[in-house]
């Protein structure tokens, strides 16, 4: 498959998809270039590299767009609370194990992310 068309494939990707893609492409590419990584930093680039489940975003933004409409139900309300705390401590965790990942390698968080492709995140 050339370049064009491993492109026009990623074009047809939905975002998540997407974001799944270049996740595993800079795995791919610190492979490359270590050859092998220690154990440590192969663990701290798979808990970096985990996204949120889609469907947990999928409803954690239609309740946000219900409570933007202000048709959300207390029940809904609650779940939405219990979701944006389950997202915040998963990037919590994420951010722990970059900085984590930038003590390993001896480096600033920013450089990290920049050398990594890592833009951040953002959920809502």
């Amino acid at each position: 498959m050339s370049l064009d068309e491993l492109i026009q494939a990623a074009n047809q990707l939905d975002s998540a998809e997407l974001d799944r893609l270049i996740k595993q492409v800079v795995i791919l590419r610190a492979h490359r270039k270590a050859n092998v990584l220690p154990l440590e930093e192969a663990e701290l680039l798979h808990k970096i590299n985990q996204g949120v489940d889609p469907e947990l975003r999928a409803q954690y933004q239609t309740l946000r767009a219900k409570l933007e409409a202000s048709t959300i139900s207390d029940t809904e309300y609650n779940t939405l609370i219990q979701l944006s705390n389950t997202i915040e401590q998963f990037g919590a965790q994420r951010l722990e194990a970059l900085a984590n990942l930038a003590q390993l390698r001896q480096v600033s968080l920013s450089e990290l992310m920049e050398t990594l492709g890592i833009q951040p995140v953002t959920y809502v």
